[in-house]
């Protein structure tokens, strides 16, 4: 084993905590599980909290495979105030009064059902995005102007949760949304729609994909128990993938450790149907309770995309 290597293989949803960075919290399953080969999918802000996909081992090379697609979250706005950041991080650079109106529920309850669709956003200066080689922030922190780009994301369902307060007014939203969206731009544009300004004031992110907080294991228990911790909270990474799987048999197993392509006549869907792969289909290579590798189908034959020559636990067969 190298030096700086547990062994462990596996995905697991920690529940990050506010103030932490996604990094930081890579930086503490390091330590807890011995483990130098760790990295995160889909970051989470400072001031979110939340689900955020963990990697271990040879399982940080499925990482660029998540999609992800849609993610839930749960979010105060407060309005009357609007920030450099679009959330409570930042400083106040405008205040507006706010419509009497909006305190009412049944108001505030059909203005947010109203978001759902497609919608042009444009993401906050304030983030990671990439421009001409820097990040956003970092630009936006120096004091340069940071003009970004237009994307369409989509709010697939928008519920108002309650009214938490009235001074400031805050509204409690459960917002699913497409991989992409940026909640803070929500709460921004939602001000200005309704004829005032407001900011994102507190973000929990209860979902990323298939994943939900209660497949969450906390930071503390994990540094507390080390890999002990693990067991249940293991995810099955044949699920987050959301592919197709093929079982192997102890032919076919000696095939995929070894990289070689072999023919699949036959996969098992995510509805557990049995059918033939499709040309150019990923799919889950399984055995043992582990994940072998993701291999793509051409021709009826399966070639290797990542291979796991000791395989990544947690699958449920």
């Amino acid at each position: 084993m190298r030096r700086g290597t547990s062994g462990i293989s596996c995905l697991i949803a920690v529940d990050k905590p506010v103030g932490l960075t996604s990094h930081d919290v890579v930086d503490r399953v390091r330590r807890s599980l011995s483990e130098r080969r760790v990295g995160h999918a889909g970051t989470l802000d400072p001031a979110a909290s939340g689900v955020l996909i963990v990697g271990v081992g040879q399982a940080t090379r499925l990482l660029g495979l998540l999609t992800l697609e849609d993610k839930r979250y749960e979010a105060r706005i407060a309005f009357g105030t609007q920030t450099t950041t679009d959330d409570a991080e930042g400083e106040v650079v405008r205040s507006a009064p706010v419509p009497e109106r909006l305190g009412e529920e049944a108001v505030a309850a059909a203005v947010v059902a109203s978001l759902v669709g497609p919608c042009d956003q444009v993401p906050p200066a304030f983030s990671a995005i990439s421009v001409d080689g820097r990040r956003a922030y970092e630009r936006a922190r120096s004091g340069d102007e940071v003009e970004l780009p237009v994307r369409q994301v989509t709010i697939h369902e928008a519920r108002l949760v309650g009214i938490a307060s009235t001074d400031p007014l805050c509204w409690d939203c459960d917002l699913l949304v497409s991989k992409g969206t940026y909640v803070r731009s929500i709460a921004r544009d939602l001000g200005q729609s309704l004829g005032t300004v407001a900011h994102l004031a507190g973000l929990v992110r209860t979902a990323s994909g298939p994943v939900s907080r209660g497949d969450c294991i906390g930071l503390s228990r994990l540094e507390q128990e080390g890999p002990a911790a693990l067991g249940a909270a293991t995810l099955d990474p044949t699920q987050v993938l959301g592919l197709a799987t093929h079982r192997l048999d102890a032919v076919e197993l000696g095939h995929a450790r070894a990289g070689r392509r072999f023919r699949v006549d036959w996969v098992t869907d995510t509805a557990a149907r049995r059918r033939r792969p499709q040309e150019g289909e990923l799919i889950s290579l399984v055995s043992g309770g582990r994940l072998m590798g993701v291999w793509k189908v051409q021709g009826g034959v399966a070639a290797s995309v990542r291979t796991f020559p000791d395989g990544v636990m947690g699958v449920r067969e």
